[in-house]
């Protein structure tokens, strides 16, 4: 199995990248009108560093307006769902640093005065001496559901039904969902 990045060039043209690729493994709101089953749902928290002193207990809307940010598929027809919620919202984040995967964002946040978006999973997994600290978002952000896509033609190929088997069953392992049995929801 290869497991390539999600870039946003390869999310912006998933229905002619997965001709050749198998999976992409991504939340919604990045990809519409292609087959996919959620995998799993998530909350968003907002990431500071642990010695940042302008951040008590909780984050308040005008700090996040005006903090530096550090976020994840940002570009025209690239963002988190939890992104393009805040701007509906008026919050225009202040972007400093742009990274294509969340697993980064942390050591970009640790020692810094920056901000960042991640999920709720992620962030109680980052040990504690890297120096980040996740606190609730100020705003009401909808939750992220992952989920996998492929190309409709892969609908009814039975290897490509067992490899979806396959991810559903260790996404459920992993995290700890029982009943696995029963999708999620695909479409």
């Amino acid at each position: 199995m290869r497991f390539p990045a999600n870039t946003p060039k390869m999310v912006d043209a998933a229905v002619h990248e997965l001709v050749h690729t198998d999976l992409l493994v991504i939340p919604h709101g990045f990809v519409d009108d292609l087959p996919h089953q959620d995998l799993y749902r998530d909350e968003w928290v907002c990431l500071v560093a642990a010695s940042n002193t302008d951040v008590g207990d909780c984050l308040t809307v005008g700090q996040l307006e005006t903090m530096p940010w550090v976020v994840t598929y940002h570009g025209p027809t690239a963002s988190t769902p939890a992104a393009r919620q805040m701007r509906m919202l008026g919050i225009e984040p202040h972007v400093q640093v742009v990274t294509e995967t969340f697993l980064t964002v942390p050591g970009l946040v640790a020692g810094t005065n920056r901000v960042a978006l991640v999920q709720r999973r992620l962030a109680d997994g980052i040990p504690g001496e890297l120096g980040v600290r996740a606190l609730p978002c100020p705003f009401e952000a909808s939750p992220l559901v992952e989920a996998m896509w492929w190309h409709p033609m892969y609908d009814d190929d039975p290897e490509h039904r067992y490899l979806r088997d396959v991810v559903v069953r260790a996404v459920a392992a992993m995290i700890g969902i029982d009943g696995v049995d029963v999708p999620l929801r695909q479409k």
